[in-house]
């Protein structure tokens, strides 16, 4: 029962997200937007860590079986995007390394504000 109301919560705010994309006329998924409400409900203490501990390893540890769908695809769809790869590397590689220095400067910067502690 615990891993079905764990769940169940997940699950809540995956629908507010998709709510909100569905009312806000701005270009974020709906995935997005639920990440950020159960990530503000959890800095606010609304939920408490451990409500969703359990199913949210979970779901991380079967992370990775998510982008078999998505590989599949690319390879279904080869013929379309080998004329673009050159651009698509481009952009990966940007972005990659944008998200990798933002994730270091915004780590260095909680690490500070905490007083240098990680836990």
């Amino acid at each position: 029962m615990k891993y079905l109301s764990q769940f169940c919560i997940i699950l809540g705010f995956t629908m507010a997200g998709e709510a909100l994309q569905r009312l806000l006329p701005l270009p974020i998924p709906g995935s997005v937007w639920g990440l950020a409400l159960l990530f503000l409900a959890l800095c606010l203490g609304i939920v408490k860590t451990e409500q969703v501990k359990d199913v949210s390893s979970f779901l991380i540890s079967v992370m990775p079986l998510m982008f078999v769908a998505p590989a599949v695809g690319i390879v279904e769809n080869w013929s379309l995007i080998s004329d673009q790869l050159l651009p698509i590397f481009l952009l990966l590689a940007a972005t990659t390394f944008l998200v990798f220095g933002i994730s270091g400067c915004l780590t260095q910067l909680l690490m500070k504000k905490g007083g240098g502690r990680h836990d």
